[in-house]
């Protein structure tokens, strides 16, 4: 009988789960996030080779809502899980956190970040949001630092005007670095791209979030509200 090549952890890759000789005729997906999540279906994954990592299968994380039509991708899910962990670990400690801080420009106050904000509290999230929450004048740094002490999560709204705003309000890597290191920073990307971030904040860019070219809005303000709800 073949035996499994990775069988603590499972494999880390629909690839090499298809050179496993004991799991390749499988038709549950792989497992390298144990029971994080399970496939859609029959069909293997089958990740892109484009430099984003996406998959174009779908996947089931543990904690989507029953009966819930929303579908994620692999990747979302692994970029996902460890900010879940940490929704249910700040639940259990501080209750009466909001959900969600959430971060944008400026010049976006009245445009997508609103749009963002009212289909998560239509979602039921319980948002920090500066427009209602936050005086004028605090520097973004300062507003992430306040936002976040009293919410679960942040969520960035990359923005082609949140990627001008970004060097001008000198956002250190260490201050970045503590947020993801706490794994409570999701960026959610829109009318941009991922490589765009990169070039402006390259630390940023490394955590994998959203991406409004994947998924509307109001999907993306489902799965955020998916991701926070306990």
């Amino acid at each position: 009988m073949a035996r499994c090549t990775a069988p603590v952890r499972g494999h880390s890759s629909a690839a090499a789960a298809a050179r496993c000789p004991a799991c390749r005729y499988k038709s549950h997906g792989y497992s390298g996030y144990g029971s994080s999540y399970s496939s859609y279906g029959s069909g293997r994954s089958s990740y892109s080779s484009s430099g984003s990592g996406r998959s174009s299968s779908s996947a089931r994380p543990r904690w989507s809502r029953p009966g819930s039509s929303v579908s994620y991708t692999y990747a979302q899910v692994q970029s996902l899980t460890p900010i879940r962990e940490a929704v249910e670990i700040s639940a259990a400690t501080q209750p009466d956190l909001r959900d969600a801080f959430l971060c944008h420009a400026w010049d976006d106050r009245k445009g997508p970040a609103k749009e963002l904000h009212d289909l998560l509290e239509a979602a039921g999230v319980k948002v920090w949001f500066s427009e209602k929450d936050l005086g004028l004048g605090v520097p973004m740094m300062r507003a992430i630092d306040k936002g976040l002490a009293n919410s679960r999560i942040g969520l960035v709204l990359v923005t082609p005007a949140m990627l001008d705003r970004l060097p001008k309000e000198s956002v250190a890597d260490k201050e970045l670095s503590a947020l993801l290191a706490g794994n409570q920073l999701v960026p959610i990307v829109h009318d941009t791209t991922y490589e765009a971030l990169r070039n402006v904040s390259p630390l940023l860019a490394s955590r994998t979030g959203l991406d409004t070219s994947e998924d509307s809005m109001k999907v993306v303000a489902e799965k955020i509200a998916e991701l926070v709800a306990i």
